[in-house]
């Protein structure tokens, strides 16, 4: 299992504390393999892009209407966090819907 985020973020280590087994992978560190991107950018669509996030508010309205599969490559922290690969399933955010999928409590 694959966790796709950031160390310093708070979700993404909560997600990982209850996911012991699952590798981080620091998408500015090390970024998104991208077939796992493209895989992710088709399940999700635009709900991968965080827009919210004070990355997002740094870029141009000419960025920002660039393909999201450009962007989250140029800018991996854009990506919501965490995105999950377990085995060939993908799974988006720490909420009770991936939590469930996952079998984990809480």
């Amino acid at each position: 299992m694959q966790l796709f985020g950031l160390k310093a973020c708070d979700t993404c280590r909560k997600a990982l504390k209850q996911l012991p087994e699952a590798e981080l992978v620091d998408v500015r560190a090390d970024g998104v393999p991208e077939a796992i991107l493209t895989a992710a950018l088709a399940q999700f669509g635009d709900r991968l892009v965080n827009t919210r996030s004070t990355t997002w508010r740094g870029l141009s309205e000419a960025e920002r209407a660039g393909e999201p599969l450009d962007l989250l490559k140029a800018h991996p922290a854009l990506m919501k966090r965490p995105l999950i690969k377990s085995g060939d399933d993908l799974h988006l955010g720490w909420d009770a819907k991936t939590k469930a999928a996952l079998g984990v409590e809480g």
